[in-house]
């Protein structure tokens, strides 16, 4: 009972922060880590949402782009990061969402067992067939992760 009615909540916190966000912060900034291992990376399922997503969120006031990505990748998988590249920045421009987002990538990681009311399930896929239901920027940026640029810099569309 507890459980389902903390999933209720955020189901609704989910909803009303949409909708503050289109009022009250027309620019977003957030960040996406994408956990490599053998090929495979770590993707979540949201318990207020439907699909499978590379775990993420927002940046904090005061906040680097890298400390979000690490405070994300503990708060919804439970991973403590190594070494962490930033992947690419992007735009997300739909509707009344208007963001950018910054993507990091680690194969230098630990997982525990932490649960987070937030996930329903995370679980690893392979890189070349994401699961039914994953997210259409995840399909982008893992086929990206396959074909990587021919120079070192970064990833800015």
């Amino acid at each position: 009972m507890k459980r389902s009615l903390i999933i209720i909540l955020y189901k609704i916190a989910y909803k009303l922060n949409q909708l503050r966000r289109m009022v009250l912060q027309p620019l977003g900034l957030g960040v996406k880590i994408m956990l490599m291992r053998d090929d495979q990376v770590l993707l979540v399922r949201h318990t207020y949402r439907t699909g499978w997503f590379i775990p993420g969120g927002g940046v904090k006031r005061g906040e680097t782009l890298e400390e979000a990505a690490r405070r994300e990748a503990w708060e919804e998988v439970g991973a403590k990061l190594g070494e962490v590249a930033l992947f690419g920045m992007y735009s997300n421009i739909s509707g009344y969402i208007n963001e950018h987002v910054a993507v990091f990538v680690s194969d230098s990681f630990t997982l525990s067992d932490k649960e987070d009311y937030e996930i329903a399930e995370s679980a690893f896929f392979p890189i070349h067939s994401p699961p039914p239901g994953a997210d259409e920027s995840c399909h982008k940026r893992l086929k990206e992760y396959r074909q990587p640029p021919t120079s070192s810099k970064a990833r800015i569309w």
